[in-house]
């Protein structure tokens, strides 16, 4: 288990009570965090050792890593990944129609206790025999994009967000004139990302995955032509939809959480599928796309279920929009369906900000056109700061 360096002590303590942790291997400026840690050896990490270790006979199901779910609602849990599970992670990572993505020059910007950085940004670097850039300071690395000059960049939306807007600021050759491809998850990837990366000739793909299915399910190699899907399912693992719910199984899934067997036995079905609680959609030519999250759904006085999700895609495809998020709220003693909206402030060129308020405003009537009277927006909030987020830069719901 690999802790963010963020993690406050008594989490940290926590964490080593509830997984049984028998060591932590921990860096100087950390030690002072461990003083109250009992039952676990503490050891500083410059004592591992320089020289490679012995090869193991490992069992392919036995568990290799526990990561904690990143949702943007409800407590973490902790997903128990087996070897089996990870190198099938490992396999989808590296892999794009036809071929493998090829050997890079990576930087690991995620945080390598997230499935997707550790999975996608760092072993799949191991698999192709890659060449991989360390990151103690995200601000200050990305600072050094034109001196590194990356080949490939594994990292979430938010990231993509804050690079277009240095692109514009400095020009493309702040990517470092290198840059071939972005592969991007762990959360919602607007079209006009696409847009802009491909123009800069970069190959943009994306694609779809939980910490339980060990970090990629499906992804997108067509990005440009399906900007809303989240791609195909991969091979080797089978997929179906149980009442809207995407189901999985494969070599790729978890075994279960750590010491929560409620909460186990209620991710599977009796025969064993994993409910993903994503609601998707296929179309004909196995394009998978998301329709919303079951615990989100929104339910109306007329027992009709709405799915935010939904709702906010047409805020998505709006290249003035950063973020929005479609919640239940209550406006004049009365629950309606609410927005909130993150402008993306470059695309206004410096105009006041009731000019911003105006095109949001005007933006929800066009989307509110659409929709029938019992699914409209009817309270509008323009955000002027940032929403609350996950680890992995999702908008948290709460």
């Amino acid at each position: 288990m690999m802790f963010p360096s963020a993690l406050p002590e008594q989490a940290v303590i926590g964490c080593c009570m509830k997984f049984d942790i028998a060591a932590l291997f921990v860096r100087e400026e950390f030690m002072p965090m461990t003083a109250n840690i009992k039952g676990a050896k503490v050891l500083p990490a410059a004592s591992i050792a320089e020289e490679g270790a012995p090869v193991a006979d490992i069992d392919p199901d036995s568990p290799a890593a526990i990561f904690f779910t990143g949702g943007t609602t409800g407590a973490p849990k902790g997903a128990v990944l087996s070897h089996r599970a990870l190198m099938r992670g490992n396999y989808n990572t590296i892999f794009k129609p036809g071929k493998a993505i090829g050997a890079h020059r990576y930087i690991a910007l995620l945080p390598l206790s997230h499935v997707f950085g550790a999975i996608a940004g760092l072993s799949g670097c191991f698999y192709t025999g890659s060449l991989m850039h360390t990151c103690e300071d995200m601000k200050a690395t990305i600072g050094k994009l034109p001196v590194i000059k990356p080949t490939i960049l594994v990292i979430v939306p938010g990231i993509c967000d804050i690079l277009s807007g240095l692109v514009k600021l400095y020009g493309p050759q702040f990517l470092g004139g290198q840059l071939r491809l972005i592969i991007s998850g762990a959360a919602n990837v607007p079209p006009r990302l696409v847009d802009i990366f491909t123009k800069l000739g970069v190959e943009f793909t994306f694609g779809y995955g939980l910490t339980e299915t060990a970090n990629l399910t499906s992804a997108n190699a067509d990005a440009v032509t399906k900007p809303t899907s989240i791609g195909r399912i991969y091979p080797g693992q089978e997929a179906k939809l149980v009442d809207g719910e995407l189901l999985i199984k494969g070599d790729n899934l978890f075994s279960g959480y750590y010491k929560d067997p409620e909460r186990t036995a209620e991710a599977f079905t009796e025969d064993g599928w994993f409910r993903t609680g994503d609601l998707c959609r296929i179309d004909d030519e196995g394009f998978v796309y998301i329709t919303g999250r079951i615990k989100n759904l929104i339910i109306l006085p007329n027992g009709e279920n709405v799915s935010p999700e939904t709702l906010e895609e047409p805020f998505y495809a709006d290249p003035c929009v950063r973020d929005a998020m479609v919640k239940e709220d209550e406006l004049n003693g009365t629950q309606v369906i609410a927005v909130e909206i993150l402008p993306l402030m470059p695309a206004f060129d410096g105009k006041p900000f009731e000019e911003v308020e105006a095109y949001m405003h005007a933006l929800v009537d066009k989307v509110n056109a659409t929709l029938p009277s019992t699914h409209q927006i009817r309270k509008v909030t323009v955000r002027t700061e940032d929403f609350k987020r996950t680890g992995s830069m999702k908008v948290a719901r709460v």
